[in-house]
């Protein structure tokens, strides 16, 4: 009777992890500014609805917006010229920049659809070409679909650690290999919004190497202790800098 128990839960779990590759190859699709192919289990209306449900809330995560018009309308004015001047001007997503009152949090990040922020803790770091550098980086992760992506990857892994938790316990190795693999592919995604983010810079007609000086940046506030590259969603600043070159490098 065990036996069949087990045998039963096998099954189960087969069924499960294997409905999970079946709805990952049936969600493939390449994106028209990467030229990557992703798995991607919704659309972009879906994405923009998304961010736009989510921007107050972010927002008021980091102290609600910036109370200087002057500083917002600098932030708008680069968005929108790198928006305007570049592909992203057809991809159909809606973009809005939020400059944020958080006055020590280094940072800045896109929620899907368009929703563009960053704090005023970088924003005061930086020249105009340094923000174009910013905010077109985060304008490359819209365009790289890379929230929906991570949203399709993470609901992939979660149902295959869920057929091995059923089928054979060994959930919490499938469920380790899912985690470094979603870290590995948040690296790559840095690296590919950096390469868009050059490319947009150039469309607009800023130098990109600013990008390298906000790489520069972002090293020395992050400190001698910052995360080591292979524990973080984020490469080291140096590979960064390197990869960067060689994308301005490519255009030259």
């Amino acid at each position: 009777m065990r036996g069949n128990n087990v045998k039963i839960r096998l099954l189960i779990g087969l069924a499960i992890v294997a409905f999970a590759f079946f709805k990952k190859c049936t969600n493939r699709e390449t994106n028209q500014y990467t030229g990557r192919t992703q798995t991607i289990n919704m659309s972009i209306e879906k994405e923009i609805a998304i961010g736009f449900q989510n921007r107050n809330a972010m927002a008021n995560e980091y102290g609600g917006l910036y109370p200087d018009p002057g500083a917002q309308a600098r932030v708008d004015m680069i968005g929108a010229k790198l928006v305007n001047m570049s592909m992203a001007k057809e991809s159909g997503y809606q973009f809005e920049f939020h400059l944020l009152a958080d006055n020590r949090s280094i940072n800045a990040f896109a929620l899907p659809g368009g929703q563009i922020f960053i704090t005023n803790a970088l924003y005061s770091k930086l020249d105009d070409a340094q923000l174009a550098g910013v905010l077109g980086h985060e304008i490359g992760h819209v365009l790289g679909r890379h929230s929906a992506e991570r949203i399709a990857e993470s609901d992939f892994w979660q149902t295959v650690t869920a057929g091995a938790s059923v089928g054979a316990d060994m959930g919490n190795l499938v469920g380790s290999m899912g985690q470094n693999k979603l870290l590995k592919n948040g690296r790559n995604d840095e690296i590919e919004s950096d390469k868009l983010g050059v490319e947009l810079m150039m469309y607009s007609g800023y130098n990109p190497e600013a990008m390298i000086e906000v790489m520069q940046i972002l090293k020395a506030a992050a400190g001698p202790n910052r995360v080591p590259e292979f524990q973080s969603t984020h490469p080291d600043p140096d590979n960064r800098i390197e990869k960067i070159k060689e994308v301005i490098d490519s255009y030259r």
